[in-house]
């Protein structure tokens, strides 16, 4: 089917974006709702473009960000609680240019467009020159609103230091205010917009003025939080050399006694896609794929993204202050896009360094959220995505080779969750995202469909490892199917999952952990659900579907202990997190929101 013909994956079914958005809806719920629960909130972020089909190239990564939470509100002397149901758009530069004027969409290339082995370099050209002509025209106050930055703040969402952030690697962090999801101002690594603060504290920590500054911006939409420390910390990808910074922001009560740290990581030499990277206690890990992130390649005839199957990824490892330390790791070529956990282990040799992540062996996924068709080159015929393990030696043994990489199971694994708590730490268990059918990195053209998830007994596959060595690379510790492991009685089974009735589909999942909890998996997963059986016979979904918030017991993996009833559906989409009633009540005092 030409594309002409073919219907977005990713702009059909729950897919497609909402267009209603709901401030403190209430929502029915049939169940009961875990104390741990109250004052707290759930907010998933995701794209929901204001674009339709029609216009242009789209891509996944694309549309403008939208929060969809659930608060857990009290009732004043009572012990009940109400859900209330609140979804916002993120007020970025480009959703705000774009709401006041609708022609302006799309207001920078797709990133289709700009991976498209098949267009033209003119065709690309127009597509930047358009762009860079609106922005400039939109500062000089031109048309719309000015658009100093072009991230839509569309995938995570993270709480540090009283501030709640989104992020998307293409700009700096967007503060926002819970429980009504309300846009606060850019953040950029000492005070937020909007926030109150002398002149001398509003200067950015990282970015700047200028062209320079603008690609400093750039900030991983991954950042990691060390709830010991305080610290917040993160990478910016470039296309300019150094091509990554790394920066880190202490807290005001930082036990932390290093500063504000903001250093080119060297040994990089070109521009790359790098979506997240890992830290432990004492170390960052960086990775360096063989996926190339080159804008001036549409001189050349080039797509601005390359993948390279016959190249290497590089992992390198350095102390969490001194990023001049770095050690390079290299191994075959794959795809990663999420990390999962890292931490040190003492040895009698020094620290070595253990982190898991979720590994693809195609980049097909990446051009079938365009709806493009992935170049045969980088398309394997037995497409895999796998929790695999790596550890690092100690930097006093000088050894420049990986002492262990292999996957802990065979079964499709993304979207991973570990415990807040329990991140940067040995965690036994780790929770991700599976399906019973296909896999994440499938060969052809479709979108995500998740129907169960998956809990993994880490410390029990690593010893099993111990015993029966997988082989490097490509080994396997645990080889069951999906199918096999939802056929299991085994309460004390390593890999447990909980598959959603046929036709219900669910996104990333939070843990929540109980106050008192006996064991480390004592508390719940919370994650949106949709019933697909709602779409017509043209698989769109109706003004009156609905998806539920669904809480599960995260113990014996087979019980959903309540069901939230939301007013409208929620998009499938990115990340989501837990804010639990603290971080909601001590946010930082906001001076003035963002509007339209």
């Amino acid at each position: 089917m030409s594309k002409a013909r073919r219907r977005h994956p990713y702009l059909v079914g729950n897919f497609a974006p909402v267009r209603t958005t709901l401030a403190a809806e209430t929502c029915h719920f049939e169940g009961t709702i875990p104390e741990e629960f109250l004052g707290g909130q759930y907010v998933r972020n995701g794209t929901n473009p204001l674009q339709s089909e029609a216009q242009r190239d789209f891509h996944w990564f694309d549309g403008d960000g939208m929060l969809t939470g659930v608060y857990f509100k009290r009732i004043p002397e009572s012990p009940s609680v109400q859900p209330v149901f609140t979804n916002q758009y993120v007020l970025t530069d480009m959703y705000c240019a774009t709401v006041r004027n609708r022609r302006l969409c799309p207001i920078i290339p797709s990133v289709a467009t700009m991976t498209n082995p098949a267009l033209s370099t003119l065709r690309i050209l127009l597509e930047v020159t358009r762009s860079t002509i609106l922005i400039f025209a939109s500062i000089w106050g031109l048309v719309a609103r000015p658009i100093r930055r072009v991230s839509s703040a569309n995938t995570s969402i993270l709480h540090h230091d009283g501030r709640v952030l989104a992020t998307n690697e293409v700009g700096p962090p967007m503060r926002v205010f819970l429980p009504l999801l309300q846009t606060v101002g850019w953040f950029t690594g000492n005070t937020a917009e909007g926030e109150p603060g002398d002149c001398e504290r509003s200067k950015p920590y990282f970015g700047g003025p200028g062209m320079e500054g603008f690609y400093k911006e750039m900030t991983t939409a991954h950042p990691k939080v060390d709830l010991h420390t305080g610290e917040l910390l993160l990478f910016h990808s470039t296309f300019l050399p150094p091509f990554v910074h790394y920066s880190i922001v202490p807290a005001r009560s930082s036990l932390s006694p290093e500063p504000h740290l903001n250093q080119p990581v060297p040994g990089l030499t070109s521009g790359k896609m790098m979506h997240d990277f890992g830290v432990s206690p004492q170390h960052t890990i960086i990775i360096d794929l063989p996926l190339s992130l080159d804008p001036s390649n549409i001189f050349y005839g080039k797509p601005v993204m390359q993948y390279d199957p016959h190249g290497q990824t590089r992992i390198g490892v350095f102390p969490r202050h001194f990023p001049d330390l770095i050690r390079w790791f290299k191994t075959a070529a794959c795809v990663v896009m999420h990390t999962v956990n890292s931490w040190d282990e003492e040895t009698p040799r020094g620290v070595q360094v253990n982190m898991l992540l979720c590994r693809m062996n195609s980049v097909a996924p990446l051009y079938h959220m365009g709806n493009l068709d992935a170049p045969g080159a980088v398309n394997p015929p037995d497409p895999e995505c796998r929790l695999y393990y790596y550890q690092f030696p100690p930097s006093q043994e000088g050894s420049s080779s990986i002492s262990q990489q292999w996957a802990l199971s065979a079964i499709p694994f993304e979207f991973p969750c570990v415990p807040k708590h329990l991140e940067m730490k040995q965690a036994r268990f780790v929770y991700g995202c599976s399906m019973r059918n296909g896999n994440f990195a499938t060969s052809h053209i479709s979108s995500y469909k998740i129907d169960c998830l998956v809990k993994m007994d880490v410390q029990h596959l690593l010893l099993q490892a111990k015993s029966d060595p997988p082989s490097p690379v490509y080994g396997c510790v645990d080889k069951r199917s999906i199918a096999d492991i939802l056929a299991s009685k085994n309460r004390d089974d390593p890999i447990r999952a909980f598959a959603f009735p046929s036709g219900w589909y669910a996104q990333e999942c939070s843990f929540v952990p109980r106050r008192d909890g006996k064991s480390e998996d004592d508390g719940w997963l919370v994650t949106y659900v949709f019933n697909e059986s709602q779409l017509d016979e043209n698989g769109d979904a109706p003004p009156s579907s609905h998806s539920e918030l669904w809480v599960i017991d995260a113990v014996r993996m087979t019980d959903v202990v309540c069901r939230v009833v939301l007013p409208q559906r929620v998009p499938y989409g990115m990340h989501g997190n837990w804010f639990p009633e603290e971080q909601i009540v001590n946010q930082r005092y906001v001076r003035e929101f963002r509007s339209k």
